[in-house]
C-alpha cells in the first residue's frame, strides 16, 4: 500500500484527488494539508510514502515546502503537480528534493504511474514536461537554472510584489540575508535594474503577465 500525503490550498483539489486515488487498490491517502506548515507537522507521525505536492501555497512555495519536508523527512518521495510548465520550475522544484512532475492537466492514469514509479524509487515526468525539459535541453542552459533552489524562491516572491519584511518571514530569514540574495540574483541573471528583473522573471513563467517595456522619451 502506497501511503499519500496531499499538499495542495484548495480544498476542492484535495477532494477530487482524493477520490481518484482511494479508488486503487494500492493507494491510500492518509493525510491532507492546506499549507507547508501542517504538512511538516503531519510527517511526525512517520506512515507518509509519498507527498503530492502543489507549488503554489499560502505563505512558502511549494519549492520550499520540498527542501524543508525532506529535511525533516528523509525517505520521503515527492511528486510535484502543478499548474506551472516551465522548465525553470521544474528544474528547481528536482532540485529541492522531487522525484517526478506533473502538470494539472495530465490525465488520471499519468498520475497514478507516476505515483508508482516515484514510490518505488524512479523518475517520473508527464509527457508534457518532459518535452519541455527536451526543448531548453537543446536550446542550452536556460537561465533560471544559473539559480539555487532558495534563489528561485527569493526572486518568486519579489517578482510577485511581496517585501522583504515578508519575504524573510516566510523564509524564515533575516531581511539582511533576503537582500543579500536579491544581490545574488541580479549578479547571476545579468539584471542592472529592477524592471529587467521582472521582465526575466515574467518571460520565464515566474509572473501571470508580461511586462511592457518602458516608454522612451
Amino acid at each position: 500500500m502506497i501511503r499519500i500525503l496531499l499538499l495542495d490550498d484548495h480544498s476542492v483539489v484535495r477532494t477530487g484527488y482524493r477520490r481518484l486515488l482511494d479508488a486503487e487498490p494500492d493507494f491510500e491517502v492518509v493525510a491532507e494539508a492546506a499549507c507547508a506548515d501542517n504538512a511538516y507537522a503531519r510527517l511526525l507521525d512517520g506512515d507518509i510514502d509519498i507527498a503530492l505536492v502543489d507549488l503554489n501555497l499560502r505563505g512558502s512555495s511549494g519549492i520550499e515546502a520540498i527542501r524543508r519536508m525532506l529535511a525533516r523527512s528523509p525517505d520521503l518521495r515527492i511528486l510535484v503537480v502543478s499548474m506551472h510548465d516551465s522548465a525553470g520550475y521544474v528544474t528547481q522544484a528536482m532540485r529541492a528534493g522531487a522525484q517526478g512532475y506533473l502538470t494539472k492537466n495530465c490525465e488520471p492514469a499519468e498520475l497514478f504511474d507516476a505515483i508508482r514509479k516515484v514510490a518505488a524509487g524512479q523518475r517520473a515526468l508527464s509527457a508534457d514536461v518532459a518535452h519541455i525539459m527536451a526543448n531548453a535541453a537543446l536550446d542550452g542552459e536556460h537561465l533560471m537554472s544559473r539559480l539555487t533552489p532558495r534563489e528561485f524562491e527569493v526572486l518568486r516572491m519579489a517578482a510577485g510584489g511581496e517585501s522583504t519584511a515578508l519575504i524573510a518571514a516566510q523564509m524564515h530569514l533575516s531581511p539582511k540575508t533576503v537582500h543579500n540574495y536579491l544581490s545574488t540574483i541580479r549578479q547571476k541573471l545579468d539584471a542592472e535594474t529592477d524592471f529587467k528583473l521582472l521582465q526575466l522573471a515574467a518571460n520565464h513563467g515566474l509572473l501571470e503577465f508580461q511586462l511592457a517595456q518602458p516608454a522612451h522619451h
